[in-house]
């Protein structure tokens, strides 16, 4: 049987249409390879791709995205919500069918070590695929972001694992690594209070006591003028939807605030959503296996 692996690249762009449209073309030209969905954010300046297929399939559509991202993409001139570090600013690989987390590692080695090659743009291998333990979570990796990443890759501990230590002068540096399946998740709250978004967040994080398998940040959304606490749960079944949303729903209540709606950002596993529906709707004995018609379609 065939082996699937998924990739789910963020790119920093989400406002120019024809520059987004010409970084997805690179994936839906590609033989192997399967565009399932792209979102784009204009406040982030931001857009999550998602694409399966082989492994050889997923490689050269990885390559091709960051080579397009790297002609069009120019951090110079780039502003938005969400931190950043390159044109193509994230690149994560993740095991779906019959694939193992040690193939995706070493797609993600195969991967970076092309696009340094043949973009000139430096990598650095995260999470599973990091080559130190300081390496593995993409905060940190990411810290300095575009502008601080001259500085950075000066120092011995962080020159990137392709491409030497240095930054591509527009396009800046990529992570490259394999990973479990994530939900980009966003809880928009009813207020402009910045520093409320930012306190919740840190609260409800993993790296500050918070939930486990939680990273998050507080953003603005400008064009709605309204602060967002932006939630990567990389691990749904150690922390579940609701679970992060109903800790945010109490302290914003605390501070007399209203969470007035979610977004999933990119795909997200359909057991996470049959969690969350049995919790609110308080099912008993549900078993979606059974339950749910289109479970039982062929």
């Amino acid at each position: 049987m065939a082996k699937i692996i998924e990739s789910i690249p963020n790119i920093s762009e989400g406002r120019n249409k024809d520059i987004i449209e010409a970084c997805v073309d690179q994936i839906r030209g590609t033989a192997g390879c399967t565009l399932l969905n792209y979102s784009s954010d204009t406040s982030h300046n931001r857009t999550v791709i998602t694409y399966m297929g082989s492994l050889e399939g997923v490689e050269e559509a990885s390559v091709k995205l960051a080579k397009k991202a790297a002609e069009l993409i120019d951090l110079t001139k780039h502003s938005g919500e969400h931190p950043r570090m390159g044109a193509v600013d994230v690149m994560p690989f993740v095991p779906i069918k019959e694939a193992t987390e040690e193939e995706c590692i070493e797609l993600s080695r195969i991967v970076g070590k092309r696009i340094a090659e043949e973009t000139g743009i430096p990598v650095f291998l995260y999470e599973k695929s990091a080559s130190a333990e300081h390496r593995r979570n993409l905060a940190a990796v990411r810290k300095g972001q575009f502008e601080g990443m001259f500085e950075k890759v000066k120092d011995p501990d962080w020159i990137p694992d392709f491409g030497g230590s240095r930054v591509h002068p527009t396009a800046g540096v990529v992570a490259v690594g394999a990973r479990p399946p994530l939900i980009a998740y966003n809880i928009n709250l009813d207020t402009n209070d910045l520093e409320l978004a930012k306190e919740i967040s840190k609260e409800i994080r993993e790296s500050s006591g918070g939930l486990p398998c939680v990273k998050a940040m507080g953003v603005m959304l400008e064009d709605r003028n309204i602060a967002q606490v932006s939630i990567n749960m990389t691990d749904y079944r150690v922390t579940p939807l609701h679970k992060v949303t109903e800790l945010v729903r109490e302290k914003a209540a605390k501070e007399g605030v209203k969470v007035i709606g979610t977004e999933l950002i990119g795909l997200c596993p359909m057991k996470a959503l049959f969690d969350a529906a049995e919790f609110y709707l308080q099912i008993e004995d549900f078993d979606p296996e059974v339950q749910v018609i289109e479970n039982h379609l062929l």
